[in-house]
């Protein structure tokens, strides 16, 4: 048994739709599945009708964006099987809505330097909970600006340090996300460190007790840290797990297909038993 925790869809910022991404998730010859879109966990019933349709396991997920208050840093932390979802509803509605905010802006921001329409964009947002720059992208795609979303126009509008129409997100801090997901009864796992240069804080986290695994096969993990990431959690006995990041054609940097990375029969048996645990309060 072998599952792909870590796909997002046209609800936050992925291209493809649940029921294409369930249906082939089973064709990659996944067992397991986890729609993580950003902040929101609106496609949970949905993928669970497609799971039961098509012989594969659906676990209700969210990745929720916080920044570390140290470093200054974005973060991502992977909720499983939230026992009480609801709790998690206040938090993740907040931010999306700071996301919308950020996005209305930036589209006007690029509307002064492109001629792109705001209806244009939102046409590439209209099946999502929010607007990402992904979707004002693609439309500056269709008008032949670049070929590619994560080209030279993406770095050049929308690089976190010099973007000269970035709008930036104000996002919850690490603490009170952390703290929400076990008010939610939720198996909180560290989203792909490598990432946003996270080693120093997921070495903090380990031990911790606030977080239950390390997703340590992704496909922007450096092979360095994987290894420590693995060492980790042994260390600490706690969950390795892996998913590709999905987001269709919207991916960046390299291609990740369905089932390019995944968590093993033996680490999805100790997401469920962790679920249990939480849900009977220990």
């Amino acid at each position: 048994m072998i599952g792909d925790l870590h796909c997002h869809s046209k609800l936050s910022d992925g291209s493809t739709g649940l029921d294409d991404i369930v249906f082939y998730a089973k064709r990659a010859g996944l067992d397991a599945l986890a729609i993580t879109d950003h902040d929101t966990m609106s496609g949970v019933p949905r993928a669970e009708i497609l799971g039961r349709r098509y012989g594969l396991t659906i676990l209700p997920g969210v990745e929720i964006s916080t920044f570390d208050e140290d470093t200054g840093r974005r973060v991502h932390i992977l909720c499983y099987l939230p026992q009480k979802p609801d709790a998690l509803a206040g938090l993740l509605n907040r931010t999306l809505e700071e996301r919308r905010r950020s996005g209305e802006k930036m589209i006007e921001n690029v509307s002064r330097l492109y001629p792109v329409t705001r209806e244009h964009i939102l046409r590439y947002a209209a099946a999502s909970n929010s607007i990402y720059k992904v979707h004002i992208m693609q439309a500056l795609l269709d008008l032949g600006y670049d070929t590619t979303v994560y080209g030279a126009l993406y770095q050049q509008l929308f690089s976190d340090r010099t973007g000269s129409c970035i709008e930036k997100t104000v996002y919850p801090k690490l603490d009170e996300v952390l703290q929400t997901i076990r008010q939610a009864r939720g198996v909180a796992v560290f989203a792909h460190p490598s990432v946003y240069r996270s080693m120093e804080l997921v070495r903090r986290l380990a031990p911790s007790g606030w977080i239950d695994g390390i997703e340590v096969y992704h496909p922007r993990n450096t092979p360095e840290d994987q290894k420590e990431l693995l060492d980790l959690c042994r260390q600490n006995n706690i969950i390795v797990t892996g998913g590709t990041d999905f987001h269709g054609s919207n991916c960046s940097r390299k291609a990740n297909p369905l089932g390019s990375a995944i968590t093993d029969e033996e680490n999805l048996k100790k997401i469920f038993a962790r679920a249990k645990e939480l849900a009977a309060g220990q």
